[in-house]
């Protein structure tokens, strides 16, 4: 009799603890879910692409050898973009990421070099740090990386969206973001569809800029409903 008493206790316990945030899931899914948007590939899209980053000015991004940037007060990052090399510091942890020579990349714990299993795992968790971390950074810049698809969609408002798919490439390839914008053609914010969010379409902000030393445009927060990705100790230079 004790064990059954238990066992419902439990139980009650854990419906108690799980009930509401199913309930709250499943309001959120109908409220905000949303399929892909169709759109149309072409000069029209690209121009709308391209209109973006003259409005961000992409010479200066492009001319911009040095990124230095703290993601959520977690992750520490030092690239330098124009040798395509990143040192990602966390907790106790260092990865040096060569990512034009993913065999140069290595891992330390307390300065120490990590080598064998544990090596390759804290390499490859900072690797998709970077690439996780960066993409919140500079993803207006790499509507043209190679394995992108630009689509112009007709907004219900009446203006133009930018869908982007990136088919290749990051950690998680086949993400789609739809981008928004101000009147000025600057980028307001992005709709997601990818596949580590359960809701589809859920919109973040871009509206946070500041300018840095080599004068590159960078966002310094997003947010997401009522969630907030901070962005700090961000540095450019030439």
């Amino acid at each position: 009799m004790k064990t059954k008493k238990t066992f419902k206790i439990i139980t009650g316990i854990i419906v108690f603890l799980t009930l509401p945030s199913i309930l709250f899931f499943v309001f959120m899914f109908f409220k905000y879910n949303e399929d892909l948007p169709q759109g149309q590939q072409g000069p029209e899209a690209d121009a709308l692409a391209y209109s973006m980053l003259d409005v961000l000015d992409y010479e200066a991004y492009k001319n911009t050898d040095y990124i230095e940037w703290t993601f959520k007060n977690l992750h520490h990052y030092k690239w330098e973009k124009s040798k395509n090399t990143c040192t990602v510091f966390w907790k106790d942890n260092k990865v040096t990421l060569h990512l034009n020579e993913p065999s140069l990349n290595r891992a330390f714990i307390h300065g120490f070099r990590v080598e064998g299993e544990m090596g390759i795992e804290l390499v490859e968790k900072g690797l998709s740090y970077f690439n996780n971390d960066s993409f919140w950074l500079i993803a207006p810049y790499k509507v043209f990386d190679k394995g992108t698809e630009r689509r112009l969609v007709k907004l219900q408002d009446g203006n133009n969206g930018l869908l982007v798919t990136y088919t290749t490439g990051g950690t998680t390839p086949g993400d789609s973001y739809l981008w928004l914008f101000e009147k000025n053609g600057m980028p307001k914010s992005f709709k997601m569809w990818t596949s580590i969010l359960p809701i589809q379409g859920l919109e973040s902000s871009w509206s946070h800029w500041t300018t840095t030393e080599s004068g590159v445009k960078l966002p310094t927060f997003h947010n997401i409903l009522f969630l907030g990705i901070e962005i700090t100790n961000i540095k450019g230079t030439k």
